[in-house]
């Protein structure tokens, strides 16, 4: 019982920062159509900036749990300027352009992004546990957990159902979903998509930064950072569907969930298995288990 209550944790906190990064990228492609690779970039920079903030704010006396308002601050503040920078300088040029032209564009910011990273923050790795040590232990069926990896199982609770809200029941989500249907028709109609996409772009990009900001508490934030989550991140939208926030969700469930039983039952197949699932999933559903219905033009 133990192993599967650690099991089912460990699965969960792993789905969770998962998830927040990936549904970022799906949202950009559900409404962009752009694979953007450079969104692990977002996720690194917002480690980083959450890492230096944190750093600083802790120097400057103030207690372990105000640190954690560094976390948001980096966020957006990544989101903000990095994502309207690569919108408005970049990809706007680009939206007429072959989508494999546009996936090397974003690969080769994704590789700028990473050396800006070395000039900025420099080469050594940043620790930030303060957050993580505010928040302290807590025991679970007799097994001790620490309570900030279960709160990011409630961030992406909290992230899941914004989203959820904000495109069903918002003006923003019925103008994004006319958008996605059909972008020739919704601008005919009135509706100013370059808006639309820089918006879109920001919000995805903050849940990248946003996702790298929760992690950087647990982990030591070093170069190279944000080549692994972008892997996994297109694992998790290429099993749940392409631009499926419910499949980016499910997804994130299914890699978190074979990567916690994994490390702990045969840790040799710990690289292996997410790929052997995305494998699985695309010989029988090669869209995605919930790719979203495409509207056929007349």
């Amino acid at each position: 019982m133990d192993l599967l209550i650690t099991i089912l944790l460990d699965g969960l906190e792993f789905s969770s920062y998962l998830f927040i990064v990936a549904v970022g990228l799906t949202l950009i492609f559900g409404v962009m159509k752009i694979l953007n690779v450079a969104h692990g970039s977002f996720y690194a920079w917002g480690a980083y900036a959450a890492a230096y903030l944190i750093g600083v704010v802790s120097n400057h006396g103030f207690t372990d749990l105000a640190t954690m308002a560094m976390i948001p601050v980096a966020a957006i503040g990544v989101g903000v300027v990095l994502g309207a920078i690569i919108e408005r300088t970049l990809l706007r040029h680009m939206y007429h352009l072959d989508e494999v032209i546009i996936v090397l564009a974003t690969f080769a910011t994704f590789l700028i992004l990473e050396d800006t990273i070395l000039l900025v923050f420099g080469v050594d790795p940043y620790f930030a546990y303060q957050p993580m040590a505010a928040l302290g232990n807590v025991e679970i069926g007799g097994i001790g957990r620490l309570v900030y990896g279960l709160s990011m199982i409630l961030l992406a609770l909290a992230v899941a159902v914004s989203l959820w809200f904000a495109l069903n029941r918002t003006r923003w989500g019925r103008l994004l979903k006319a958008v996605i249907h059909d972008r020739e028709m919704a601008s005919y109609l009135g509706i100013n998509v370059s808006r639309v996409y820089i918006v879109t772009f920001v919000i995805g990009a903050m849940l990248g930064a946003l996702g790298g900001a929760y992690v950087a508490p647990t982990v030591s934030v070093a170069p190279g950072f944000g080549v692994e989550v972008i892997v996994l991140s297109f694992a998790v939208v290429v099993i749940g569907g392409m631009g499926s926030i419910p499949g980016a969700l499910i997804g994130a469930m299914v890699v978190g969930m074979a990567r916690a039983i994994a490390v702990h039952q045969f840790p040799e197949l710990e690289l292996f298995v997410v790929y052997a699932v995305m494998a699985v999933v695309l010989v029988f559903r090669p869209e995605g288990l919930f790719a979203p219905a495409k509207a056929r033009k007349i």
